[in-house]
């Protein structure tokens, strides 16, 4: 014991100086937690630095992701037939943006820039010579285990990674959720709508006579083969649910793509919803993804983890529609102009909101460009972790959006409209400018065989994108124009290849996903 005394008397000078050390380390660690939101462009509105404490701790994350969801088949976004009502409560809580942008009119390469933060152009996702513009069952092309994924980025500090419903980047192994950040993956490795009775119809075409039958799979296993669809929304909710429950004490990222509305021609949905909607078929899977986001929502509270929870709720692209703009058979856009598969303001504008309580202002809305190449870089900010410098990432940090800071601007100076590989419009500030083109495969205003000329929409007063300001405004066509020059250099341009383009994966002898 004496032993013990003196050392601690001799010891005893040392004390004082490591706890001012620590102190120190405590006081350098917030102060430089508070430059970082600062420097990201948060700025020194006093409501948003009362939010440092929040930011201080780590956010978990959900992405629920909808599949071909139409800007006008929800209520916070002028349906009025379809019924929404947690949608409603998320938006009177929230922030809507109403200029959320993706990357492609299609499921593969929206869903390679979620992941990515990059066109699909950037990492070889938008198109294919087996597949076309979306990935087939039995696909040798995937997303590139070499590109750093979303998952990936925030698994590096230290988040429970998990996916739960439609992948669309690959089927074979190498290619698959577990091998591209998640933790957990529980869902259909394709679109819904390629089942084994869709590929006997189609038969040598894409492998089709190959297809299985539609498989859910749990990580690398399948367990489901032959699922029924009806009850998609559901298993993929319940499955959310418990993903929550076992994830609530530690930071989590949690990637929900559902399978609805989907593109068959009826979606699905449970016998709880099924033939409840004054919207048809397509109205009975929307209102039960609606009761869905209402369910998670329900459980963050439950948990006490709301407050530091993001909730963002938006879609891989816009509706595939009828006809009839305002109709629901197939969902709609309305009121902006065009369907899904093109490159319409319909077919790249999404609904989207964010809920983050305590800290998104409630009932608030962000009219300015923003997209879901975003994702990346603004959850790695709020969470810590480092944005890949070795590639280049397109994506911005938006974080100062999503505050609802005074003042605050879209961070993207550019954005560029493509069909597969073809670059057919672009936007900067308000205007959108379709680029005149000899030859296309799909446009949403020209048509096959005659002489085009230059649209220019501007897409903010211009909601229906009816006014063609072209020749009115012909130093604003020339500017585009010069932009798109400078795209086509990077991403390439109708079958030559971009700068700065890099390869998918791609790998030898693809088998069919089987349940053994």
């Amino acid at each position: 014991m004496e032993i013990f005394s003196n050392l601690f008397k001799r010891s005893k000078g040392y004390c004082l100086s490591i706890y001012l050390a620590c102190f120190f380390l405590l006081f350098m660690s917030y102060a430089q937690l508070n430059a970082k939101v600062l420097k990201a462009g948060v700025g020194n509105n006093h409501k948003v630095l009362e939010q440092i404490d929040t930011l201080k701790k780590t956010p978990n994350f959900i992405i629920i992701f909808c599949d071909n969801l139409g800007y006008g088949d929800i209520e916070p976004f002028g349906s009025k037939v379809i019924r929404t009502p947690e949608l409603n409560r998320m938006a009177k809580e929230g922030r809507k943006f109403t200029h959320f942008l993706v990357t492609a009119g299609v499921c593969t390469p929206s869903r390679a820039s979620i992941m990515t933060g990059c066109y699909s152009q950037r990492v070889g996702m938008h198109v294919n010579p087996r597949d076309g513009l979306v990935l087939r069952p039995i696909s040798p092309y995937g997303l590139s285990p070499e590109e750093v994924t979303i998952a990936e980025v925030l698994k590096s500090v230290g988040y429970k990674t998990g996916l739960i419903g439609k992948w669309h980047l690959g089927d074979q192994p190498e290619f698959l959720p577990n091998n591209q950040g998640f933790d957990y993956f529980y869902g259909i490795p394709y679109s819904d709508d390629m089942t084994q009775e869709v590929g006997q119809r189609i038969g040598t075409k894409f492998n089709g006579s190959n297809w299985p039958p539609l498989p859910v799979m749990e990580n690398s296993k399948v367990v489901q083969a032959g699922v029924d669809r009806n009850l998609l929304t559901k298993d993929y909710t319940e499955k959310a649910l418990e993903f929550i429950d076992q994830n609530q004490n530690t930071p989590f990222f949690l990637y929900l793509p559902q399978a609805m509305p989907g593109s068959t021609t009826k979606p699905f949905a449970s016998e709880a919803f099924k033939g409840k909607s004054k919207g048809g078929p397509w109205g009975d899977s929307v209102e039960e993804l609606d009761w869905s986001v209402g369910q998670i929502m329900d459980k963050l509270e439950q948990l006490g983890i709301d407050e530091n929870t993001i909730v963002v709720f938006t879609s891989d692209n816009g509706a595939p529609m009828t006809d009839d703009p305002e109709s629901t058979v197939r969902g709609t856009n309305f009121p902006l102009s065009g369907r899904g598969y093109t490159t319409a303001e319909g077919a790249f504008r999404v609904p989207t909101i964010f809920w983050w309580p305590g800290t998104v202002p409630a009932g608030s809305v962000s009219e300015e460009m923003a997209t879901t190449m975003d994702f990346l870089p603004t959850f790695a900010l709020l969470s810590g972790a480092k944005v890949p410098q070795d590639r280049i990432i397109d994506g911005k940090n938006i974080l100062p959006l999503i505050l609802g800071e005074k003042d605050a601007k879209t961070p993207h100076d550019v954005f560029y409209y493509y069909y597969m590989d073809q670059l057919q419009a672009i936007r900067s500030g308000q205007w959108k400018l379709f680029l005149p083109l000899k030859e296309f495969k799909v446009h949403p205003y020209f048509k096959e065989g005659e002489e085009n000329q230059p649209l220019l929409f501007n897409v903010v007063n211009d909601v229906t994108s009816s006014h063609n300001l072209a020749a009115e405004k012909p130093e604003i066509v020339k500017s585009l124009t010069e932009l798109a020059a400078i795209a086509k250099n990077d991403l390439g341009n109708s079958g030559q290849p971009g700068l700065n383009q890099r390869s998918p994966g791609k790998m030898d002898h693809p088998v069919p996903v089987l349940m053994k």
